[in-house]
């Protein structure tokens, strides 16, 4: 064994030693999920708010916290692609299935799934972490399309409102990949 290498135990420390690849994306890394700062939220309909996380350009999907503030129908919508969900906060539930998902919860939507979000007239806050890939289609009960969000509408809002926060246009950059 050479006499300068280092021990096995000393290697198991060390961090990589190798450059990472040229074409690999920066990290994220969001040290206060749920901010203090509420210009982080970005408006979407009355009482309700996204804080982007994650905005994938290069691959469609995004990952944000949705904050609502108010009970009732929130949306119906329908999702060509998963979805992942985790409560951090309150509860919610779909009118088409005999769930509900509270605090601590864990949701995947598989592809194909319509259904109509609402909040329990009990409920003051809540905030779930969604990891959405593809498009959101919003759809009236007989599934007629009625708008729709993707990770470009979602980076366009957030330029709109962060420039009209005063944080700038380019605030959301730090969140597109």
């Amino acid at each position: 064994m050479d006499q300068d290498a280092p021990s096995e135990a000393d290697q198991k420390r060390m961090p990589y030693q190798l450059p990472f690849p040229a074409e690999a994306q920066q990290e994220i890394v969001v040290p206060a999920v749920i901010p203090d700062d509420e210009r982080l939220w970005v408006p979407q309909m009355e009482n309700v708010w996204f804080r982007p996380l994650c905005l994938n350009a290069s691959q469609g999907y995004w990952v944000n916290l949705l904050r609502v503030r108010r009970a009732g129908v929130l949306s119906r919508h329908r999702h060509p692609a998963p979805v992942h969900g985790h409560v951090l906060r309150g509860r919610w539930h779909y009118l088409e299935h005999d769930w509900v998902a509270e605090t601590g919860s864990y949701v995947f939507e598989p592809p194909g799934e319509t259904h109509t979000l609402v909040v329990p007239d009990d409920c003051p806050e809540m905030i779930t972490l969604f990891h959405i890939t593809g498009v959101m289609v919003y759809v009236d009960p007989w599934g007629q399309q009625t708008g729709y969000e993707d990770v470009f509408t979602k980076i366009a809002m957030c330029r709109k409102h962060y420039e009209a926060a005063g944080l700038g246009t380019g605030f959301v950059d730090q969140f597109v990949r």
